[in-house]
């Protein structure tokens, strides 16, 4: 009997982008949307950029540059073009016609990414609004690319099971997973609630893509959330409680990670989730200091919390993979309120990342002292829970006490 070994083709696609200014910025670009290619499934074998001052209205690309891509095509034999930006129904249906292949853009893979990671309810709900409200606005720009067999980037999700959806059927599905999520809001306003009247501080981790917010959560915590060297590995929150060393808790969250040219689609689809930012007390931002555009994803991290209004929010930064640097480099952060260098991998500086929460936090508390008597000694609890307790003598006529209380609770303690 003959055996034949079948393989999965992979799916071979030319990188199209538009420089408006800064060549080293279009690089950067460029080079994150080969990674996020590559996290799709697929593989870029060549790419073109042109200079311009503006994107062009029709095509993205001038006419010359058209017919560069098309000989690029013809040597490269690739499968399909993704572009470096956000395509209009226009550009979209123009590029294809003029091509005579499947056009992709940034946002399309992004959103197949996002199909393949989320793993809760939630989370495909959110994927599935995302990807259905993307297709609603390019219907027309979309025939042949729907009409075409086979499997690729963009196909997984939702489209998969009825690409053939009229705008009506997209807009009743849209109204469903809409009150879906407003069920699920609710559900997460309940919870923080009541972490709001247990007092118990929040920091929210935020963060580029890749930076290593599940590897910090699970070396804290040991939540098991899923860490790889890739990006959006994680796509689902996770909230995890973290004692200090003085035995206060607070609750730490792993949000999904920031990238630049984060589609619109997106933050509208995932506010809920990314709103644990907004809710926050704190944010926790880390920062991959090996990446050589660590400046650039800083940036797009604060422009992200800025459109999630949550830009007000103390910030404490956290320069990771210290471990992995080859030389000492300087590392700043003019936007954080604190910063410090950790390897959340190796667990370095995790220890002064804790002492440092701990001096954060006292900022907002009183230094409480008294000898309290026995039937008070329920009091002492509600110290632990909600301030930080240093100290407890017993003694034969009551209990001294040296603790740091919330400054809205002094006056219950004296």
């Amino acid at each position: 009997m003959e055996l034949f070994e079948t393989k999965q083709e992979i799916e071979t696609v030319l990188l199209i982008g538009v420089s408006l200014g800064e060549e080293q910025e279009i690089e950067s670009s460029m080079d994150e949307l080969e990674e996020l290619v590559k996290t799709a499934g697929a593989q870029a074998v060549g790419r073109v950029v042109q200079s311009r001052e503006q994107i062009h209205p029709a095509t993205y690309v001038g006419k010359g540059k058209l017919e560069e891509i098309k000989e690029l095509l013809w040597e490269t034999n690739a499968s399909g073009i993704v572009c470096d930006d956000e395509l209009t129904p226009a550009q979209l249906r123009n590029m294809e016609q003029e091509l005579d292949i499947r056009i992709m853009d940034r946002t399309l893979v992004i959103l197949d990414i996002f199909a393949r990671r989320a793993a809760t309810s939630e989370g495909k709900i959110q994927v599935e609004l995302a990807q259905l409200r993307y297709r609603l606005t390019r219907l027309a720009g979309l025939g042949k690319t729907m009409s075409r067999l086979g499997g690729g980037i963009g196909t997984r999700g939702p489209g998969e099971k009825k690409l053939e959806m009229d705008r009506r059927l997209i807009k009743e599905r849209i109204s469903i997973l809409n009150k879906e999520l407003k069920q699920v809001k609710v559900h997460r306003e309940v919870a923080r609630s009541k972490r709001k009247r247990e007092s118990i501080p929040s920091f929210a981790i935020v963060g580029y893509t890749n930076a290593g917010k599940s590897t910090l959560l699970n070396y804290m915590t040991d939540a098991r959330v899923l860490q790889e060297d890739m990006l959006f590995a994680t796509l689902d929150p996770t909230t995890r409680t973290y004692t200090l060393p003085s035995g206060q808790k607070i609750l730490l969250t792993d949000t999904v990670g920031f990238i630049r040219k984060l589609p619109h689609h997106l933050i509208e689809a995932f506010k809920g989730t990314l709103e644990e930012a907004r809710y926050a007390d704190y944010i926790l931002h880390v920062v991959d200091v090996t990446n050589p555009h660590m400046e650039q994803q800083m940036y797009t991290v604060y422009e992200t919390l800025d459109r999630l209004n949550a830009g007000d929010k103390p910030v404490i930064t956290l320069f990771n993979k210290i471990d992995r640097l080859e030389r000492e480099i300087s590392l700043k952060d003019f936007k954080a309120d604190k910063t410090i260098r950790i390897s959340a991998k190796t667990g370095t500086g995790l220890e002064e990342l804790a002492q440092l929460l701990e001096e954060i936090l006292r900022e907002n508390k009183m230094y409480f002292e008294r000898l309290m008597p026995y039937e008070q000694a329920g009091l002492i609890q509600m110290i632990r829970k909600r301030g930080e307790l240093l100290d407890e003598e017993y003694q034969e006529d009551g209990i001294l006490v040296r603790a740091y209380v919330p400054v809205e609770d002094y006056a219950k303690f004296c």
